[in-house]
């Protein structure tokens, strides 16, 4: 598209903040295109040379471009159905230094860990990690009513019949759908795809497909329309 043929017309070589720039957004850019249209498998492609780029630190990237970079290189692999490199790239996010800083990024990145771990049947981990979690949202001003279901759903997950699963699902998903309509609440949405992935569990499909679905569902109506 337009963005990536920008190096074409314009030489950014010539001023290394001006190409870091170009690079990081040209990143974000093509990242999001495939969250949008959910072709995650397809957007792995990107995430050695981001990793590169990241640690190169040839253009001085901050440690908030840092954290975003790796969460969303963390929800690449999850949306590819990888959930060991989710769980890698997460891990970079949660141990880092100093645990207030990005405390929404911080957050969510707790969250998507212990969906990850459940999605690898980690069940006992995720009963361990659940209190660690408790105790880093307790701390949080800012703590939506979408972060506490989706955190009272994990919470329980490890005591859940098999049986139960999707009627569980069934519930949060209810529930999360009546908060996406309050303004206040639609921020959370922003950083973690939580009904699509309810979406797939309760349809028994990957999640990057029933995304993939909704893309291509929308785009047809907005054809016909």
């Amino acid at each position: 598209d337009t963005y990536n043929r920008l190096p074409e017309e314009i030489d950014i070589t010539q001023d290394n903040n001006v190409e870091g720039l170009y690079k990081t957004f040209s990143f974000l850019h093509n990242i999001q295109k495939h969250f949008m249209q959910g072709t995650f498998k397809e957007g792995l492609a990107l995430m050695p040379e981001l990793d590169s780029f990241i640690e190169s630190d040839e253009y001085n990237l901050d440690d908030h471009r840092v954290l975003v970079f790796y969460y969303l290189m963390a929800c690449m692999y999850f949306g590819s159905g990888d959930n060991d490199n989710t769980i890698h790239y997460l891990n970079l996010i949660i141990n880092q230094k100093n645990p207030d800083y990005r405390e929404d990024i911080q957050c969510f990145a707790r969250i998507l860990n212990l969906i990850a771990h459940y999605e690898l049947g980690n069940m006992r981990l995720v009963e361990y990690q659940v209190k660690s979690v408790y105790r880093f949202l307790s701390k949080m001003e800012d703590l939506h009513a979408v972060q506490k279901e989706i955190f009272r759903f994990l919470r329980k997950t490890p005591r859940i019949q098999k049986s139960e699963t999707r009627d569980e699902f069934l519930r949060l998903k209810s529930q999360l759908v009546k908060l996406e309509s309050d303004p206040f609440e639609r921020r959370p949405f922003l950083y973690l795809d939580i009904i699509s992935w309810l979406e797939s569990k309760i349809e028994n499909k990957a999640v990057g497909q029933v995304i993939r679905e909704k893309f291509l569902a929308n785009q047809s109506k907005a054809q016909n329309s």
